[in-house]
This record gives structure tokens, C-alpha cells and sequence, in this order.
């Protein structure tokens, strides 16, 4: 089971932003797909943005243009720059992988780092 281990998170106003990082503790290029997820308080995983290693990437509605999901092969390190951030943005975000298919459900994940709270204040 890959290891994986989230940190960046912080607290910021509205329309700061931050970068997430995720330590993957393998090869990432072994690992066909990797993303983040993102749950808020009384609310369900989301998929927030996917990274495969055919170079697509998948964003969800509220995050395009404005989230932008890449790796640091030489690092083995997933990124997520966040930029004009939102009170909505407010969640705790996990990496995530498999070494299979998958999309922006977070139920195709297999493996799972224990989180890094993001919080934007208004």
C-alpha cells in the first residue's frame, strides 16, 4: 500500500492562496492516477482535481481556473496550487491514488493520506 502524506494547509482571507503538496512514497509514476479530495463539515467526499500519467487532468466546476493539479516527478510529489480561494474552499483535502483508472469519484481511490485542513475566511 502506497504511503502517502499531505501538508501546505493553513488558514488564509478570501482570494489568498496556498499550495498543497503530497508526498507519495513510491515511484508516482507508477501510480496511473492520483488526485485530491475534499470533505467540508456534515458534508461528503468531493473529487476536487485528478493528475494520470497520460498527462490528462480533471477539475471540478468550482475549482476550474482557479486550482491547478501537477507533479514533481523528480520529488515524487503531487501539488495542488489553489488561488483566489473561497470560504466554500473550507475543508479538510486528502491525496490520494490508485494505480487503476479513475475520475473525479472519489470512490476509485484505493490509497489515502490522513489530510491537511484548509480554512478561508471571509
Amino acid at each position: 500500500q502506497v504511503q502517502l502524506r499531505e501538508s501546505g494547509g493553513g488558514s488564509v482571507q478570501a482570494g489568498g492562496s496556498l499550495r498543497l503538496a503530497c508526498e507519495v512514497g513510491k515511484d508516482i509514476d507508477s501510480l496511473h492516477c492520483l488526485g485530491w479530495c475534499r470533505q467540508a463539515p456534515g458534508k461528503g467526499r468531493e473529487g476536487v482535481a485528478t493528475n494520470r500519467t497520460d498527462g490528462t487532468t480533471d477539475y471540478t466546476d468550482s475549482v476550474k481556473g482557479r486550482f491547478t493539479i501537477y507533479k514533481d516527478n523528480a520529488k515524487d510529489t503531487l501539488l495542488l496550487q489553489m488561488a483566489s480561494l473561497k470560504p466554500e474552499d473550507t475543508a479538510m483535502y486528502y491525496c490520494a491514488a490508485v494505480s487503476g483508472y479513475c475520475n473525479l469519484n472519489s470512490a476509485f481511490y484505493n490509497a489515502w493520506g490522513q489530510g491537511t485542513q484548509v480554512t478561508v475566511s471571509s
